[in-house]
């Protein structure tokens, strides 16, 4: 039973992290196009939205993930904890750097790290969900990009658009369509926190999205700010008429996922259709390539980094395999240090060509 309170409020940690990290996905356009002026507000209106979209949507997504990647019957509080615990942990990292980051990856890799542990995956599960990680990103990039191109040449054509009455209009849609997106936010990531604990009958499902769409909207409100102003103000401007585009974008695209019980990353379908309307406008130099950079190389380890943390909790307190344990430590050691020496070996040789010297 105290392994059950404790994979609980695990739960509900990870649960306000999700609503840190989705903040910056689901409500950053309202507020880098200007629609929403205050951070505070639009933290605010990101939280309401996200819990009413977890109550109303949630329940699809949360059967995906408590029993569609690994047999339920695996599941039990000691197992649930070590899945909330490695995913809260890759999670909580990435909201103190400021980086959005997928809760769908990382709840994914961790589950996966358990099915590796235990040797039971539903691996073409696993595939078709990986794919559509792959698939809606780049659907959302390039429906971005055809309808910038579409709203540079109305631009253009109407140039009354940009008139103040226009404007204060567009400002009512841009919200507008923000709140759906931070519903469809609630909807598809209330899953990664409850999903386990539901599949593992330690909490029902009902009980469970309330709950965790409760502590979404509090991490959204309190400790979103630094991942929004990432993901609305580093990686390009844009007007408000590129705004609902790249909302309206996200938003249909996770709604349809989350109904077909499919755990999306609405961060990347976020941002690659910022990417998206950034290229369509002035070409990619337009974008800020040491953001996306910075932002695509978590999004490739997250999940990785989930798994191997939670395949090495299930050895050393599941299986009691110390041996493997200490070969993860000394691989992740070993990896550290070959990229630290690559770093030292780059740097000594920028300073022999700029300085003229050896060592």
């Amino acid at each position: 039973m105290t392994l059950t309170y404790i994979a609980a409020i695990v739960a509900l940690f990870f649960a306000m992290n999700i609503g840190a990290s989705g903040a910056a996905a689901s409500i950053s356009v309202a507020y880098g196009s200007g629609a929403i002026k205050k951070r505070k507000n639009a933290l605010i209106i990101c939280g309401i939205a996200i819990f009413l979209g977890a109550v109303i949507g949630g329940s699809e997504v949360a059967e995906t993930i408590g029993s569609g990647i690994i047999p339920s019957d695996l599941l039990n509080a000691q197992v649930v904890l070590i899945i909330l615990s490695s995913a809260a942990i890759s999670l909580f990292i990435a909201n103190l750097l400021g980086i959005p980051l997928s809760t769908s990856e990382i709840t994914v890799g961790s589950i996966v790290g358990v099915g590796i542990a235990q040797q039971a995956l539903f691996i073409d599960n696993i595939l078709v969900i990986a794919a559509f990680w792959v698939i809606v990103p780049a659907v959302g990039f390039t429906i971005a990009f055809l309808l910038g191109k579409v709203i540079t040449r109305v631009n253009r054509k109407y140039p009354q658009l940009k008139e103040k009455k226009a404007q204060k209009i567009l400002t009512i849609f841009v919200i507008i369509v923000g709140f759906f997106e931070a519903f469809s936010a609630g909807m598809n990531n209330v899953a990664n926190a409850i999903g386990p604990l539901v599949g593992a009958n330690l909490v029902s499902m009902s009980t469970g999205i309330l709950l965790g769409g409760i502590c979404i909207a509090v991490g959204a409100m309190f400790l979103g700010g630094n991942v929004l102003q990432t993901n609305a103000k580093k990686i390009t401007r844009f007007s408000l008429l590129e705004g609902v585009t790249i909302s309206g974008t996200g938003s249909i695209l996770v709604i349809i996922a989350s109904i077909f019980g499919l755990p999306v990353p609405l961060t990347q379908v976020t941002s690659t259709a910022i990417m998206g309307i950034g290229v369509a406008k002035k070409g990619k130099n337009t974008v800020n390539k040491r953001v996306i950079s910075k932002i695509v190389k978590v999004w490739v380890v997250s999940p990785v980094v989930s798994l191997v943390i939670s395949y090495g909790l299930m050895k050393l307190f599941v299986d009691k395999d110390i041996y493997t344990v200490i070969v993860l430590l000394s691989v992740s050691a070993a990896t550290f240090g070959i990229l630290s020496l690559v770093k030292t070996i780059q740097q000594d040789k920028r300073s022999y060509y700029e300085n003229g010297e050896g060592i």
